[in-house]
Formats: C-alpha cells, structure tokens, sequence
C-alpha cells in the first residue's frame, strides 16, 4: 500500500510516542526528527486553523533541510472547549483545573496536519467531539498523580485510565483523539 510513497524519505516530526505506533502500524518505513519551534499562533485563528497552523509552522523548519525526496509529516493536536483551547498543562494545578473544565461536558479535540516535501505541502484537519462524564475529584487526582498527563493537550489520554471510566462517547476518529487521525493521513498520502 501507499506505493507512490516508495521514493520518498519519510519524516516524522513528532516525539510523541502514539503519533510513531501508529506510523508504524500504517506500515510505513520512516525517521522521526525534530526540530525545536516556538509554539506560538496569532489570536484571531479559529480553533479549527490553530492546529494547522502549528503543523505548518513545524514543517517549515524543515525547509532549509530538504532534499528531492524527503516528505516531512508534522502534526498539532488541540482540545477545546467553550472556545477555550487547552494545551498541554504547565503543571499539575492547571492539568486539574483542564480535567475539571470537561468533567461532565462535550468538548473538541482538533488535530491539524500537514504534509511537506520540497514542492508540495498538503494540510488538514480533523474534528472529534469528545464527551466526558462527570469526574469525581478523587478520579480526576488519581488520574493525575498516576498518570501524568503533562505532555497532553486538554491534560489527558483517552488510551489511558480517565479514557476507559471517563468517557462516555465520541463523535469522529478515536485516533483523532489519541493525536493523530489515521485514516484520514491515510487518504491524504495515497493522493501525494
């Protein structure tokens, strides 16, 4: 599968550990490299362009470093809710105070992608509602203290614990929500 791919070098530019599983599990051959880039995005984007800007940003630090056959695949993973993104929390004070936020809620988690060689970019992103039940706080800080959802955006992972008690529905790509929507990467690099 994917044999228009089989010229190409690819690139993972992502450390995420669910975002690699997956590529693997595509069947796909590649190398994760990253580069460090500053997370910033202009305040009048809409949550659905945030991710695919960030995406678009990572890529373009590859720019530099292309060669004919290489295709850098980055992506960004948002949740939101309310109009209020939720990033990664910056401790465990704002992770409690994210998870609290869902608790009993319908929220969004947005991932933008983008896929990048030396003269092509091709970027999207992919929507899933998330609906949570109400979190206890003896739930929300068990989560916490024995999970560290530090490296998450929204402060969890629905492939973890608060994932199998917490979360009653979705709407959309369940791997949308683990940080990477699969199917639809898929469809986009069979048409690159």
């Amino acid at each position: 599968m994917l044999n228009n791919l089989k010229d190409y070098h690819l690139i993972l530019a992502s450390q995420s550990p669910r975002r690699h599983q997956m590529l693997k599990e595509l069947g796909l051959e590649f190398e994760i490299r990253t580069k460090d880039v500053d997370e910033v995005y202009p305040e009048a984007l809409s949550p659905e362009e945030i991710p695919v800007y960030l995406a678009e940003l990572k890529a373009s630090a590859f720019e530099s470093d292309f060669t004919n056959k290489e295709l850098v695949i980055t992506a960004d993973t948002i949740v939101c809710i309310d109009d209020w993104i939720l990033g990664k929390p910056k401790d465990r004070e704002d992770a409690f105070k994210m998870l609290s936020s869902l608790s009993g809620r319908s929220h969004q988690v947005i991932s933008g992608v983008c896929l990048k060689s030396k003269d092509k970019k091709v970027s999207f992103a992919t929507t899933t509602n998330v609906h949570f039940k109400e979190l206890s706080k003896q739930e929300i800080d068990y989560y916490i203290d024995n999970y560290k959802p530090f490296d998450k955006a929204g402060a969890y992972g629905i492939q973890e614990w608060i994932g199998f008690i917490g979360i009653d529905g979705i709407e959309g790509s369940y791997f949308n929500v683990v940080g990477l929507p699969i199917q639809r990467l898929y469809e986009e690099l069979n048409r690159f």
